[in-house]
Order: C-alpha cells, then structure tokens, then sequence
C-alpha cells in the first residue's frame, strides 16, 4: 500500500502532480515550440498546447492523484513504485482552476488521473470536476481522460461534460500492449472505449462536436514503425480520431524487465528520433493525402533515422518526377520534398495571376528547406537534380 501524503496543501500538491502529468501528451502537439515540452516558467501546471484545431491556448493541467493501482511496466508511477503520492480534492481542483481562469491565465483544464482503486472511482471524480465547472458557468475548454475500464455510461458522462477525451491505446496491438501491461485488457479496457467514444461522438450524433484523442508510447515494447502506423491509420479512419501524438520511451523510469529497457538497438536520442518521424508520418497522412501503404519503411518495419518519410517516398519514387510546377494539381506539387501548404499555396496563387514561376526563388526567401535540397543537389541523386532544374523544392 502506498504511503500517500494527507497534509500538503493545494499548491504543493499541484507542483507534484503536475510534474508526473508530463507523461500524458494527449493535449499538446509534440512538434512545435509550443508543444509538451515546453511549460510555464512559473505555473507548472499552466500548458501552452495546440488544440485538435490547431488553435494555441493555454490549459490547467494535472493529474487528480499519482496513486493508481496498476503496473503498467513502463509507467514511473505503476504501483509497486514509491513515488510521492498525494491526490486532489475535486473542490482543490476547482477552487485552483477558477483562480486561474478569473486571472486569465489558462482558458481550459485538462484533466487526468492514476487508477485510485478502480476505473469507475477514478472515472467518478474525474466527471464531477467537470460537472461542478459546468454547473459554475464554465463554457470553455475541458479535455478529459478516460481510464482504461471505465463503464459505457461513464464514458457517456465524460463524453457530454467535455471538448474533447481520450484513453491512450499505448501500443499497437494485443501482444506489444501484453509486454507492457498484464493488469489491463487491451481489447476490452482499452479498444472498446475508443469504439464507444467514436460511437457517441460520429458525424449527426449529439456530441459530434466533442473531439477523441490518443497516444502511442513509443519504444517500451517490441512494435514496429509499420504497426503503429497501420493502427494510425485504423484509429483515423475508421474510428474517427481528431489527433494522435507519441511519447517516445526514455529508458530508465520502467522496469528492468520492460522490452524497452532490456533492447539496446535504439538510443534515447534514436527513440526521440522515431518520435519525431511518426509526427511526419501523422502529418503526411492528416494534412498530405498520403496513405497507410505509401509510407516507406525500411526492412525492420522502422522509418529510417536519417531521412524525413515525404523525401523517403520521393527518393523510391522517381518515376513521378520532375513535376511542373507552373501545370501539377496541388496534390502533385505537395509530394514534392520540401514544399508545404504555405509555399504550394503560393504557387496556386501565383498560377491564378496568370504568372509563370520561372524560379522557386520567387516564392519567398530561402530557409533551411532550401539549403537541405541544396545539399542533394551535389550528390548523384538525379531525381533530386530534376527537381533542381525545375525550380520545385523550396
């Protein structure tokens, strides 16, 4: 049983659980300057995110309590762990957050939880924080997690008090979730939930506003790039998710017998890597119209560590170059590496005039894209060359 600390007070409290709330990126955008790694300098539990939306505003964030009763073996706060435990009263939680929110400090709360005896306990506490701010008038943003195990109908409640919730699904598939966790059921805690949420929330229904996140822990066990991308892929179209986001392992917070820890083929710094890569991946297939079997792995299932996803599809794909710029439909041009939607905008733009584009050069000043392109242009790439010549990265 874990000694939980009774006598700290609202703020010492926060400081605790805001800090072990880093482990939960459901709510932040993983890839910009504003993303989770990044927090007040004061307030802790104040984070600048990025909404499903792409909208930058600024949430209260913590957890409820660090206690849980699970051993997921890659969770720093897994029960047989003696971190210092402490849990927020819901009238701490609420008194803190309009504190903030008068002081138009944050506009929104995210709000998350360890397992406190049960998913239905936990799921009990957590609904009646929002509650209690809806009921206060409170019409902004609430991002709520669902714990793995929690009832339909719970979920049903977070679902109607909430902007957006989220279970993470951890891994992809039954077996790498097995190396993880043994005190929950993937299928049942895990994919069921998701399944509700996408039901409660689809096209025409009554919380069709109401948007369902996740997240990827990337590294623990023994999946593979290809596997969480083909779960990507699931997640985004057949079960209507608004965002996915990956929280790369760092070795040495999970137990020794964790795959992630035992398996010495990728470093930290890999692991960050192999995050940053299915943040690409994410982008290309969100934002690109790329699909799930158009990214380019490499014969261990991995994205490759030295080269971007688009520029690893141009490279195995030749054939589909050079590209004019002054006649490709813009799904065309944004195939091409280094170009995004600002610069291929752009060009539309420049074609809609009626002007030719003789150079990219006429597009905007050069920024680090260009100087990378410059780079292949020395090589004996020739589809790099083409693209050159014809004026096409940016």
């Amino acid at each position: 049983m874990p000694w939980i600390h009774k006598s700290l007070n609202t703020f010492e409290k926060l400081k605790i659980l805001s800090q072990d709330s880093q482990y939960d990126l459901a709510c932040a955008c993983g890839t910009k300057e504003s993303d989770h790694r990044h927090r007040s300098l004061n307030d802790k539990w104040i984070y600048p995110v990025v909404l499903p939306d792409q909208k930058i505003t600024f949430l209260f964030k913590t957890l409820i309590s660090n206690v849980c009763v699970n051993n997921c073996k890659y969770c720093p706060l897994r029960a047989d762990q003696d971190p210092k435990r402490c849990t927020l009263k819901a009238e701490e939680v609420v008194k803190a957050f309009f504190k903030y929110y008068n002081a138009k400090k944050v506009k929104g709360l995210f709000l998350s939880s360890g397992v406190i005896g049960t998913p239905e306990k936990t799921m009990d506490q957590i609904n009646r924080i929002a509650s209690i701010l809806r009921k206060n008038s409170f019409k902004g943003y609430i991002h709520l997690k669902i714990i793995p195990g929690a009832s339909e109908a719970a979920i049903k409640e977070a679902v109607s008090l909430a902007n957006a919730v989220s279970i993470n699904i951890e891994t992809a598939g039954v077996k790498n979730f097995n190396e993880l966790c043994t005190s929950k059921n993937y299928i049942k805690d895990i994919i069921n939930p998701i399944k509700i949420i996408n039901k409660l929330t689809e096209k025409g229904t009554r919380y069709s506003r109401v948007k369902q996140t996740t997240q990827f822990v990337v590294g623990a066990s023994h999946e593979t790039d290809d596997e969480i991308v083909k779960y990507s892929w699931g997640l985004y179209k057949r079960l209507g998710l608004s965002r996915i986001y990956f929280s790369a392992y760092q070795r040495g917070i999970g137990r020794p017998d964790l795959p992630g820890e035992v398996s010495l083929d990728q470093t930290n710094s890999d692991l960050l890597t192999r995050e940053h890569r299915l943040y690409q991946v994410d982008w290309l297939i969100r934002k690109y119209g790329f699909k799930e079997n158009e990214i380019c792995f490499e014969k261990d299932g991995n994205l490759s560590l030295l080269t971007d996803p688009k520029e690893m599809w141009a490279i195995r794909h030749p054939d589909f170059f050079p590209v004019n710029i002054n006649k490709a439909h813009k799904f065309e041009l944004l195939r091409i590496p280094g170009l995004g939607h600002v610069t291929v905008d752009r060009i539309l733009r420049h074609r809609k005039n009626g002007m030719k584009i003789k150079s990219i050069d006429e597009l905007g000043k050069h920024g680090k894209r260009l100087k990378k392109s410059e780079k292949y242009a020395n090589s004996k790439c020739e589809i790099i060359k083409h693209l050159i010549f014809f004026g096409v990265i940016s």
